[in-house]
C-alpha cells in the first residue's frame, strides 16, 4: 500500500474557559491518500478546528498537540513557523468559509492571485500573468484579462468564490482543505463551484478534505466520510455507504434532512440520549 499523503494520530485542540481548558477536537486520527474525504457534523463539532490544526493555525491561547501529524513524509509538529509558511499554500491550501470575504479589498484580483504564486515560486512577470490568466480560465471565469483588473467589491459572490479557489490552487498544492466553500452561495451556484473543485482536484491528482454540514453534498463529492460530534469522530464510512450508517448521531442527521416530496408532519430532531450526547 502506498504511503498516505496525510497521517494524523490523536489530534487534540483545546481553548481556555473560566472553568478550565475545553477540548474542541478530542483524539482525532485519520489517514488520507490522494482521495476525497468529507468531514461532516453540526456547528461546534470540531470540523473547522481540524482543518486549521493541519496547517498549524491554532494560535494562543488555543493549543494543539498530536501523537503524530505527518504530511507526505514531513513531520508537521517538528516544523518551525518559517517552514510551515513555506508549506502553507504551496503544498497545502485551505479555502476558508465565505472565501470572498478573505479577499483583500484594496488589491486587484490579478495582484492577489499573483501574490499567491510569487510567494512560492520565482517567475518572470510575463509568466506570472500567463499563469494567472490560465488559472482564471480554469475556474471558468470569462474575460480573465478584464477580471484580473477588478477589485473584490466589483465581482459577484459566485465569482469571488472562484477567484479564491484560483488563489488556493495556482501554486498547485498536493492537499486542498475546503471549509464550507459554498456556504454563502445560492444552491445553483453551489453546484457549479463544487463541480469545479471536484474537476480540478481530479485533474491535478490532489487530496481533498471537504468540510460541510450537508451530508448529501459530501456523499456526492467525496470517496469517504468522517462524522464528527463534540470534537470526536463517531463514524467513518465510504460515501456510498452513508445511508447505511449505524451510529445514532449519523442516523439522526440523515433523518433530519428535508426531502423534496416531504410527507412528514414534523421533521425529526436528534435524540442525543441515544448515544449520551449533549
Amino acid at each position: 500500500m502506498n504511503a498516505p499523503l496525510l497521517e494524523i494520530e490523536d489530534l487534540r485542540v483545546s481553548f481556555p474557559t473560566p472553568k478550565g481548558r475545553v477540548e474542541v477536537v478530542r483524539g482525532l486520527s485519520l489517514r488520507l491518500g490522494r482521495e476525497r474525504l468529507g468531514i461532516v457534523g453540526e456547528s461546534g463539532s470540531g470540523k473547522s478546528m481540524t482543518g486549521r490544526a493541519i496547517l498549524r493555525l491554532i494560535r494562543p491561547p488555543g493549543r494543539q498537540r498530536a501523537a503524530r501529524m505527518v504530511f507526505d513524509g514531513i513531520d508537521l509538529d517538528a516544523q518551525s513557523e518559517r517552514q510551515m509558511r513555506a508549506l502553507r499554500g504551496a503544498r497545502i491550501s485551505m479555502i476558508m468559509q465565505d472565501p470572498k470575504f478573505s479577499l483583500n479589498p484594496v488589491m486587484t484580483v490579478g495582484d492577489q492571485i499573483a501574490e499567491a504564486l510569487i510567494t512560492h515560486e520565482r517567475l518572470a512577470r510575463r509568466d506570472v500573468r500567463a499563469r494567472v490568466i490560465e488559472m482564471l480560465h480554469a475556474v471558468r471565469i470569462h474575460e480573465p484579462e478584464r477580471v484580473l483588473r477588478l477589485f473584490p467589491h466589483e465581482v459577484s459572490g459566485g465569482m469571488g468564490q472562484r477567484i479564491m479557489i484560483a488563489m488556493m490552487l495556482i501554486p498547485r498544492p498536493d492537499l486542498l482543505i475546503a471549509d464550507e466553500p459554498t456556504s454563502a452561495l445560492d444552491v445553483s451556484v453551489q453546484a457549479q463551484v463544487l463541480d469545479l473543485i471536484d474537476e480540478l482536484v481530479r485533474d491535478h491528482g490532489m487530496g481533498l478534505i471537504l468540510i460541510s454540514h450537508d451530508l448529501n453534498l459530501v456523499a456526492r463529492y467525496c470517496d469517504r466520510i468522517m462524522v464528527m460530534h463534540g470534537g470526536e469522530v463517531v463514524e467513518s464510512c465510504k460515501a456510498q455507504d452513508l445511508h447505511h450508517a449505524s451510529h445514532p448521531y449519523t442516523r439522526g442527521l440523515l433523518a433530519a434532512v428535508p426531502r423534496m416530496e416531504e410527507t412528514r408532519d414534523t421533521l425529526p430532531v436528534l435524540d442525543r440520549s441515544a448515544w449520551g450526547g449533549t
